[in-house]
């Protein structure tokens, strides 16, 4: 099992810049994709981001690329979702998730993940 708890969400007006860490204990956090997804009211979920065990691949969705970077510190067993010039179209609740090393470029983004946070609230204010 990997428990997996997300912080850094809050209300920042359009323009500004947040960054949200996942915090990961259980199972070797080295050995797991890492993805960032979000869902906003009345709206299904959505890929953000995901990165390979060694960060050496990253994979933005063309909403947030140039925007978002997405980055991991295995020492520390975290995620984190630098988010800069924010939108209010980015608002949502953000997920990160854990998932096989061997995750196919579909499934990462179509969300096959094992492990799922419980969400952190991201608010941005035109």
């Amino acid at each position: 099992q990997v428990q997996l708890v997300e912080s850094g969400g809050g209300l920042v007006q359009a323009g500004g810049s947040l960054r949200l860490s996942c915090a990961a204990s259980g199972r070797t956090f080295t050995n797991y994709a890492m993805g960032w997804f979000r869902q906003a009211p009345g709206k299904e979920r959505e890929f953000v981001a995901a990165i390979r065990w060694s960060g050496a691949n990253t994979y933005y969705a063309n909403s947030v690329k140039g925007r978002f970077t997405i980055s991991r510190d295995n020492a520390k067993n975290t995620l984190y979702l630098q988010m800069n010039s924010l939108k209010p179209e980015d608002t949502a609740v953000y997920f990160c998730a854990a998932g096989r090393p061997d995750l196919s470029f579909v499934q990462i983004v179509s969300g096959t993940y094992d492990y799922w946070g419980q969400g952190t609230q991201v608010t941005v204010s035109s």
